[in-house]
């Protein structure tokens, strides 16, 4: 079991910056993928970014360039620095860890909005 929290979320001007954490409890973090999904009103949950237990990262293309994932496995914290934001990154953002993918835990979204 995984318990994971967001936060960092808020209100941001085109253009600007946010980081979100995700921290994990419950488990060994360091075994688990981390990645960030969202959840924009009336679309279906994207995926965002990755970071593997090896340290890979992957992005989709609408935030590659302009998101970072990282990950700390000592604060058992994954983050997601995202920059040169724009309105259409508004959205709900979920943190999710997994070992299976197709088993994977996740946390209760924090709110991003990107004002124009």
């Amino acid at each position: 079991q995984v318990q994971l929290v967001e936060s960092g979320g808020g209100l941001v001007q085109a253009g600007g910056s946010l980081r979100l954490s995700c921290a994990a409890s419950g488990s060994i973090f360091s075994r688990y993928t981390m990645g960030w999904y969202r959840r924009a009103p009336g679309k279906q949950r994207e995926w965002v970014a990755t970071a593997t237990s090896g340290g890979s990262t992957n992005y989709a293309d609408s935030v590659k360039g302009r998101f970072t994932i990282s990950r700390d496995n000592a604060k058992n914290t994954v983050y997601l620095q995202m920059n040169s934001l724009k309105p259409e990154d508004t959205a709900v953002y979920y943190c999710a860890a997994w070992v299976v993918v197709a088993s994977k835990y996740w946390g209760q979204g924090t709110q991003v909005t990107v004002s124009s």
